[in-house]
C-alpha cells in the first residue's frame, strides 16, 4: 500500500539519503538531544503512534511531544543511547533498524488510556540491550509520524522486571505508591 503525500512548491524536497540522516537524528536525539533539536526535526503536528502508554506530556503532537517523551525515558534509563544497524527509505517511509541499550536506574512508569499510572517498575540497576525498527514518515523536511516495532520482553528480562519474584513485586508497589503519592501532592 503506498500512502501520498503532497510537499507544497514551496518545501523543498529532501533526497533518500537525506531523509534518512533526518531519520536517525530524531532517533538519536532521544537520548541527549535539547527541546530546540525536537523543533528543527519535528514538524509541529508530528504524531508518535508509541506514545499511548507514555506519560499524558508525551501523547501531545508535535516536538514538545516527542522531547517528553525523550524525558520519560531518560528519566528511567542512564547511558540511553542508540546504534544503528540499518537504515533505508522509499517514498519518504524511513525504517532505522537499531539496537537501544541503557541502564534501569529511575523508575520505569507505564500509564493507561486514560493516563493514569498504571505500571511502575522499581530501578534495577541492570543493564539491557534490545533489538528496535523505528518507522518514521518524512514530509516537508521534517519527521510527520512514528512508530516502532521493539522487543519490550527482551527488554524486562533484562532490565530484572520478569519473571517477577516476591522482592521485585514488593519493590515495584513501594514505588508505584511514592509516585501516586507524589502525584497526589502535586495536585493539591
Amino acid at each position: 500500500m503506498k500512502i501520498e503525500h503532497s510537499t507544497p512548491a514551496s518545501t523543498p524536497e529532501l533526497g533518500s539519503e537525506e531523509k534518512k540522516s533526518l531519520a536517525v537524528r530524531a532517533l538519536m536525539m532521544m537520548a541527549d538531544g535539547d527541546r530546540s533539536v525536537f523543533g528543527e526535526v519535528l514538524s509541529a503536528d508530528a504524531v508518535n503512534r508509541e506514545a499511548k502508554s507514555e506519560p499524558p506530556p508525551a501523547r501531545v503532537h508535535g516536538p514538545d511531544g516527542f522531547f517528553a517523551t525523550a524525558l520519560w525515558l531518560r528519566e528511567a534509563f542512564a547511558d540511553l543511547r542508540f546504534e544503528v544497524r540499518h537504515v533505508v527509505e522509499e517514498d519518504g517511509l524511513v525504517v532505522v533498524d537499531s539496537v537501544m541499550s541503557a541502564r534501569h536506574e529511575g523508575p520505569f512508569v507505564t500509564y493507561d488510556e486514560y493516563g493514569r499510572v498504571d505500571q511502575v517498575f522499581a530501578p534495577t540497576g541492570k543493564r539491557f540491550s534490545v533489538r528496535q525498527t523505528h518507522w518514521l514518515r518524512v514530509a516537508d523536511g521534517k519527521i510527520v509520524e512514528h512508530w516502532a516495532v521493539r522487543d519490550d520482553l527482551g527488554m524486562a528480562k533484562q532490565a530484572g522486571w520478569v519473571p517477577p519474584n516476591p522482592i521485585s513485586l514488593t519493590r515495584n508497589v513501594l514505588a508505584a505508591r511514592k509516585l501516586r503519592k507524589q502525584i497526589r501532592a502535586g495536585r493539591s
